[in-house]
């Protein structure tokens, strides 16, 4: 079971257990169960108030799957992804730190989200 670490400057860090392998646990989901305070507007990778950084703190690295065109498409429109950066995600399925929480789907390790 990994362990989601939730930070903010604002609020006290919180560490949750996520169930791995869900295919619908969303950052997102985990954070309003546990009521963590991401901001949020439409839920589907359409706006961008959910952007969060993400660290993986396993040794895997993996931090869940690359994202999908529409999230790749609006963290290009955010500045958070070059033309460059989104080749490289193609060729190597390595995700970008920047993601939207609404997207993110938690894989079987222990990550940092900064919100």
């Amino acid at each position: 079971m990994p362990m989601i670490t939730f930070s903010n400057p604002q609020y006290k860090d919180k560490t949750v257990y996520a169930v791995a392998g869900s295919h619908t646990e969303t950052l997102l989901k985990l954070a309003k169960v546990n009521s963590i305070p991401i901001a949020f507007d439409c839920q589907d990778g359409e706006c961008g108030t959910c952007l969060v950084k993400v660290t993986s703190l396993s040794k895997k690295e993996r931090m869940s799957g690359p994202p999908t065109e529409k999230e790749r498409n609006l963290l290009k429109q955010l500045g958070k992804l070059t033309d460059d950066e989104i080749k490289q995600i193609l060729v190597d399925d390595f995700p970008p730190p920047w993601r939207l929480a609404c997207q993110m789907i938690v894989r079987d390790e222990d990550l940092l989200v900064e919100y």
